[in-house]
């Protein structure tokens, strides 16, 4: 069994300040990025605090998100020169998509559009 990637074991409050800055550098703001961690997970800003608090990994983060969105299926792209929608572990996979709608945000989309609607 291969060793699973570091990112897993990562705590997400490690890598959410770098989500918020690249969005701050284009424009963006925090809530935005909330917003999207919110569509995507189901967590609910009380919810995040928490999970960044408790140091969380990025599998737990991803396994006890309480509601994922059924419409992530629709991201698609490439995010690290990988398309998002032909990774195969589905941890990676969740981590990508919130890539993805970070590096669109980044890119100026509006929210509507980022977020399927």
């Amino acid at each position: 069994m291969p060793a699973k990637h570091r990112i897993f074991t990562t705590p997400f409050a490690n890598v959410y300040p770098y989500y918020i800055a690249k969005a701050e550098r284009k424009g963006r703001t925090k809530a935005e990025v909330d917003a999207l961690i919110g569509w995507l997970t189901g967590y609910r800003p009380r919810e995040l605090v928490k999970v960044l608090k408790q140091q969380t990994d990025f599998e737990t983060f991803f396994a006890k998100a309480p509601r994922m969105n059924p419409a992530r299926a629709l991201i698609k792209g490439t995010i690290c020169g990988v398309r998002v929608e032909e990774i195969q572990e589905p941890t990676m996979r969740e981590i990508r998509y919130l890539d993805k709608l970070v590096d669109e945000l980044a890119q100026g989309k509006p929210m509507a559009k980022i977020l399927r609607a």
